[in-house]
């Protein structure tokens, strides 16, 4: 209770005389979400959207696109290190949740399973909105949106007039040296194409944690990026968007490698990730071919890695870059005002690199190794797909279907050639009754899958605190998820529960090899041996108060369980969620966020074993924080009071923990 009286006191004390309540606030009953090209009324879908706009990301103050979805309904954020961030969505994460950044698949052949720290490669500046979609996306994007999708939009020009250049700057700061961060973006305009472009420095100092923790050395690293985007309308119905954007993050360390297993080096030495595309859009004037959608992208990901144990002479370096190439297009057709397809092909190809070298650091003698993958292993991926939406009277339905199939060649030192066609065909169908402008029910039955990807197939290494090998004989992981839920929206009020049920079968899990060590740690290879299911619930609600406040609050439940071994699934979420009072008059925000957790001590025996959990689990927790903004015409300031009671916490399976109280500020001016 302590909680909501602070945040109720910093609150009050601030309201002025004459409040008006923002406009922002009073439309809750138009929330529009697109799900692959196609735009629909939240009221109207048959699933529930977590959306974040950067509108947020900047009020919270949040330090890197993960940490942006903290608090979000329905997601649940682990941190392996200070440069990572997982997100899990329905209690599935890494290779089992897909990420889509405007349209084009992040995931790529080398994705891990488990928490990984890709997400992190996308620089939160560029983002315009954030949509989590949750135990869908399979028919919509392909492979691997088991537990849900990430869809990103990045910013466009916003420019108002034309021929004139905006420029802005924003500096970011927090306290203990945690953060230092400039963003310079300008945009210019004129009557048939504009652009948007920036450059952004970062420097994260260590993480300093909660209580007695202190210091976490080392956790910081350095970030550089860039990005462009270019719109030219080539006429009434043609439009090209020309787009870049680049990452390149130096030394980042793995923190409980290096205080938990021994390790003098352990870290990511170079993560790169380049993404360019060019998409084209035609609206066409016949009902079978509305509009024509086509994208073109390449991307290139590059991750150097650096690992010695303490009092070795041993040196290991490892460089893996995946060179991807991506091909969509997709034609919209209106047969009808009650019917719109969506119906296309998507093709990546990725090329895999994979080298290795140890250094004996006493002799400087150097060995050439293979590396944590199989060298010149390719991946194409290609799917068929056709989407429904049907508008009849009070229901709405999406109903789809789409087929993935394969071509996976490796050359493997010891199996020689090895060629794999997995292919999977999947369904959907989602329904929502409206009964009025305010209230609706929906359902739906999906089905999921993920293609094992190289990193499933030819491992050979130390990952997490295992040894993996290859394995050339898995077939795809496949979910079918249920779920039932009420929504409720109106100008003051929204309302949305849930409850889902997913069953997963012929799941990818790493196997014990009897009587197998390799440099002391036990060794392992995959096989499609589980069967599991997550059940679990959803809660959201907004309420518009009187004097320009606003109460939010959501909670999430999840339970999974592994029927095969007979035990609770790894990494499986507490109950988690967020409640939030805030209030605006004219230029001034302040909200006040409380976020917890309970205590996960339902573990499976892989959760025992990971020395980021250990036998005790992980505890509850409570934070408070607070965010203070002011926007002038040329002039915002962003004040974030973060962790104000200095909580002593990690999020479950996290081997860093959380940062303790502390204070962020960011300034940014705009000409």
């Amino acid at each position: 209770m302590i909680r909501y009286f602070i945040c109720a006191l910093i609150l009050i004390s601030h309201k002025g005389s004459a409040q008006k309540i923002d406009s922002a606030y009073l439309t809750l009953d138009s929330v529009i979400v697109e799900s692959r090209n196609i735009t629909i009324n939240e009221l109207s879908n048959p699933f529930i959207v977590s959306s974040i706009s950067a509108k947020q990301i900047q009020q919270n103050g949040s330090r890197t696109t993960p940490e942006a979805l903290i608090g979000t309904s329905g997601v649940f954020l682990q941190k392996t290190n200070h440069g990572g961030g997982s997100a899990f969505i329905r209690g599935l994460t890494g290779n089992q949740t897909l990420i889509v950044i405007d349209g084009i698949r992040i995931n790529n052949a080398t994705f891990r399973y488990g928490p990984n720290q890709y997400l992190n490669t996308i620089d939160l500046f560029t983002l315009n909105k954030i949509d989590i979609l949750k135990g869908i996306g399979a028919i919509e994007y392909g492979s691997d949106a088991m537990g849900g999708v990430i869809q990103m939009e990045t910013k466009q020009n916003s420019q108002e007039h034309t021929g004139k250049l905006y420029v802005g700057n924003a500096s970011k700061f927090l306290t203990n040296q945690m953060e230092s961060t400039n963003r310079t973006e300008i945009q210019f305009a004129q009557n048939k194409w504009n652009f948007i472009g920036g450059i952004s420095f970062k420097n994260y100092g260590d993480l300093w944690g909660g209580a007695n923790i202190g210091k976490q050395t080392p956790t910081g690293y350095t970030e550089k990026n860039y990005d462009l985007k270019a719109k030219i309308k080539i006429n009434d119905r043609q439009e090209l968007t020309i787009a870049s954007q680049n990452t390149a993050q130096s030394n980042v360390p793995i923190y409980h490698k290096i205080v938990l297993e021994n390790y003098k080096i352990n870290q990511v030495d170079k993560q790169i990730h380049n993404l360019n595309y060019l998409k084209y859009k035609f609206k066409g004037n016949n009902k079978w071919f509305n509009e024509f959608i086509f994208n073109a992208s390449t991307q290139r990901s590059i991750e150097k890695r650096s690992l010695q144990k303490n009092n070795a002479v041993m040196l290991r370096n490892e460089n893996d870059t995946i060179h991807s190439t991506g091909v969509t297009a997709e034609i919209i057709s209106k047969p009808t005002n009650f019917w719109t397809i969506n119906t296309g092909f998507d093709y990546y190809k990725d090329k895999v690199n994979s080298i290795a070298t140890e250094v004996n650091t006493s002799t400087n003698a150097l060995i050439s190794k293979r590396g944590l993958y199989p060298n010149k292993a390719v991946y194409s991926n290609s799917s068929v797909f056709t989407i429904h939406y049907i508008s009849a009277g009070k229901f709405k339905i999406i109903s789809g279907i789409r087929y993935n199939f394969l071509n996976i060649k490796i050359t493997d030192t010891d199996l020689g050639n090895v060629v794999l066609k997995p292919s999977a065909l999947v369904t959907n169908f989602r329904l929502n009754y409206q009964f009025n402008h305010k209230n609706a029910l929906f359902g739906s039955f999906t089905n999921g899958y993920r293609a094992p990807n190289i990193d499933d197939l030819g491992t050979l290494g130390i990952v997490d605190f295992r040894y993996e090998i290859p394995s050339y004989d898995l077939k795809p992981e496949k979910s079918l998820n249920l779920e039932i839920g009420y929504k409720y929206n109106s100008r003051k009020s929204s309302f949305a529960i849930s409850a889902f049920n997913m069953k997963l079968k012929d799941i990818i899990a790493r196997v014990l090899v009897d009587g197998k060590v390799i440099n002391g740690y036990n060794v392992y290879n995959k096989k499609n041996i589980e069967l599991s299911y997550i059940k679990g619930a959803e809660l959201s609600y907004t309420q518009v108060l009187h004097s320009g406040f606003v109460f939010q609050a959501n909670a999430t439940y999840t339970y999974g369980q592994n029927l095969t071994k007979n035990e609770p699934m790894r990494r499986i979420p507490p109950f988690f969620g967020q409640t939030s009072l805030s209030w605006k008059h004219k230029n001034i925000t302040l909200a006040c966020r409380h976020q917890f957790a309970g205590q996960q001590t339902r573990l499976a025996k892989g959760d025992i074993d990971d020395n980021r959990i250990g036998i005790a689990g992980t505890p509850s927790w409570n934070t408070l924080n607070v965010d203070a903004s002011i926007q002038l015409k040329h002039l915002d300031v962003n004040l974030n009071f973060i962790n104000i009671l200095n909580e002593k916490y990690k999020t479950h399976g996290s081997g860093v923990y959380a940062m303790g109280r502390s204070v962020g500020l960011m300034v940014r001016v705009h000409l």
